[in-house]
C-alpha cells in the first residue's frame, strides 16, 4: 500500500491516536497506539512511558513514511 500522495508527513505527525496503557506487575507501564503496528514503548511511570511513545509514534511514522508505506488515519 502506499502513501497518500497529498498529504505531508508534518500532517501525520499532528494526528491524534488513541493510546493503550497496560499497568504492569512491576509498577511498569506498556503504552501503545493499535492503529500504528507494532508502536509501542515502556516506562517506570505512566509519565515516562508517554515520552517514550511519543518518540516511538514519531520514529515509526517517519519510517512508514521513507518507506513509501501507508499510514493509516486514527479510528473515530
Amino acid at each position: 500500500m502506499g502513501k497518500v500522495i497529498d498529504k505531508s508527513l508534518e500532517f501525520y505527525l499532528n494526528l491524534k491516536y488513541a493510546i493503550s496503557v497496560y499497568p504492569e506487575e512491576t509498577g511498569r507501564f506498556t503504552v501503545m497506539i493499535p492503529e500504528l503496528s507494532g508502536c509501542m514503548s515502556q516506562g517506570e511511570t505512566i509519565e515516562e512511558a508517554f515520552q517514550n511513545l511519543e518518540k516511538a509514534r514519531r520514529y515509526w511514522m517517519v519510517r512508514a513514511w521513507d518507506s513509501g508505506n501507508a499510514i493509516p488515519l486514527p479510528n473515530e
